[in-house]
């Protein structure tokens, strides 16, 4: 029993040691390779040229009184020839692009003709949500987009931070705004001129996305790793990267393909944990699912919009507007019945960069209505996939509403919502939901019922901002757990410490007792056929 104890003794607490020891080197490697963080095609904040190469103020064409906002526009073109051609193919001049969709082959997508839940849609009410476009004037149809003094370079490159505006006004400036001052201070687009449009879409800050908005124009490690004023302080254009006023990057709300996309892998590559399990992770799950471990840090965002409670008025006949305990609105005669949070968990879908989405003219045929739907699931891989890379498991902001539709052609209906006056059917001057709907559609030319009801919509807007630092991402058992993990509700495939199948484990314990019992009776044996050994070799001797 003696010689069995100093054997395994012999054997194995060298090779523990070793162990042991070579874990301890890997682990220290491992983590300075985390603590120096290798990026490709980036600057870093210490790096970076800040300087102004270009004073404007100096310019005598932009000394001059400007007696409105296209004369800015005619003076920016004079230097910056043939510019006008590329902001007028750029889907932010458009507000439309062409994009293949399943099914349906070619489609015309975009702001200017997408339905979404939440203030549904810009036709019949531009004047008043052309307030985010990058031109002047655009209050109906008629707007031409191939004016070039139509566009509005200040909204871009003002460095002022007094350019705004006007609400209703079809994206004209505010009569206030010095247009001589504004065009002497002008330089690249930094997080303010980006955020007036991405950070207030829906009617408020941070109503749409969850991930975009006013608090990251100064904010927290805690908050954007990236937009950290102490620490990287990054641009929205140092992701997303312009060349000839075509600026990478689509929303998902309103696209539908897997192209000129903003990828983590840019900068960091495909590898950047200097951690083999890590880095195998991202083959199947996006950097955002563990990195953007919750949404609306800062400020609450939109969840849920119910048009249906809409109209109610105050005994005086008047539109009412309650809010909530944080100040949130969560009711308002215009609008109807409201849900915010903040610091939210996401939702987690399989997703492959693909959209469809439920276009005005298309028959519901599932309720709640996709407004947009993400295509994607576990088997979306290897000769199976779709896209250049497989499915992964992404974090998603859902957002649920209530809107209005036709019963009877069974269609999604665009009301008109605004107009300066009342008594032009407008639901947000007259409120009355029938007369709206019948204006908006007739505005389109489509066909309505003359019937409405409100139907439940879903939409979905996968998260890409508020990196969390590496300290808050997931950890393992954030997901591969029992009881409660972030992909409790996400099916199609088996996740280790998660899922459980009796055959399989019992199988697996089998397997490891019967490896145990073997190399116990092959060490016994040894010893055995050791001794016998000896007792030969004595007897010849």
């Amino acid at each position: 029993m003696k010689k069995l104890v100093i054997f395994f003794l012999a054997i194995f607490l060298p090779l523990f040691v070793i162990t042991l020891l070579a874990d301890q080197e890997e682990e220290e490697e491992a983590d300075q390779k985390k603590q120096e963080i290798k990026l490709v095609n980036y600057i870093r904040k210490a790096n970076r040229n800040t300087r102004e190469i270009v004073d404007h103020s100096k310019f005598e064409v932009l000394k001059g009184h400007f007696e409105n906002a296209h004369k800015v526009t005619e003076a920016c073109l004079g230097c910056h020839t043939e510019r006008h051609i590329e902001i007028m193919e750029s889907p932010h001049w458009k507000w439309e692009r062409n994009e293949v969709i399943e099914g349906k082959g070619v489609i015309t997508l975009g702001k200017k003709n997408t339905l979404n839940n939440f203030c549904i849609g810009i036709s019949g009410s531009e004047a008043t949500c052309t307030r985010c476009h990058i031109g002047y004037g655009w209050k109906d149809k008629s707007f031409d987009f191939n004016e070039p003094t139509n566009i509005d370079c200040l909204v871009c490159h003002d460095q002022t931070g007094t350019y705004e505006k006007e609400k209703g006004a079809a994206g004209y400036p505010k009569e206030n705004v010095n247009l001589n001052y504004v065009a002497k201070n002008v330089g690249s687009p930094g997080r303010e001129n980006c955020g007036v449009c991405h950070f207030w879409g829906g009617g408020g800050n941070n109503v749409k996305h969850g991930d975009l908005e006013k608090a990251m124009i100064d904010c927290s490690r805690e908050i954007d790793v990236h937009m950290a004023t102490e620490g990287e302080d990054m641009s929205c254009i140092e992701c997303h990267r312009t060349e000839n006023h075509n600026i990478t990057g689509k929303l998902y709300a309103l696209s539908s393909e897997n192209k000129n996309r903003v990828t983590c892998e840019q900068c960091h590559t495909e590898k950047p944990h200097g951690d083999d399990i890590l880095d195998d992770h991202i083959c199947r799950v996006a950097c955002q699912t563990c990195h953007i471990p919750y949404y609306a840090k800062a400020n609450a965002t939109k969840m849920i919009w119910d048009w249906s409670t809409a109209g109610k008025l105050d005994g005086d006949g008047h539109p009412k507007h309650e809010n909530d305990a944080d100040g949130n609105h969560k009711y308002m005669s215009i609008k109807g019945t409201f849900i915010w949070d903040d610091h939210v968990v996401p939702e987690y879908y399989w997703f492959n960069g693909l959209a469809d989405h439920q276009l005005i003219d298309e028959k519901i045929e599932s309720i709640p209505v996709q407004m947009n739907s993400l295509d994607g699931k576990y088997m979306d891989k290897g000769l199976c996939r779709k896209t250049s890379t497989p499915s992964k498991i992404w974090p998603v902001k859902v957002h649920r509403g209530k809107q209005i539709w036709d019963p009877v052609n069974k269609t999604l209906v665009q009301p008109k919502l605004w107009d300066k006056e009342e008594g032009q059917g407008t639901y947000w001057n007259d409120f009355d939901w029938g007369l709206a709907a019948e204006k908006g559609m007739d505005y389109l030319e489509l066909p309505y019922s003359g019937e409405y009801d409100f139907v439940e919509t879903e939409m979905y807007w996968p998260l890409n901002h508020q990196v969390a630092p590496k300290e808050q991402s997931l950890k393992c058992n954030d997901c591969h757990t029992r009881h409660n993990g972030r992909l409790e509700s996400l099916g199609d495939f088996y996740l280790p410490g998660r899922d459980h199948k009796a055959g399989v484990e019992i199988f697996g314990i089998f397997l490891i007792a019967a490896s145990i019992i073997g190399v116990m009776i092959h060490t016994v044996c040894r010893i055995i056929s050791g001794k016998k050994c000896k007792l030969n070799n004595y007897t010849k001797n």
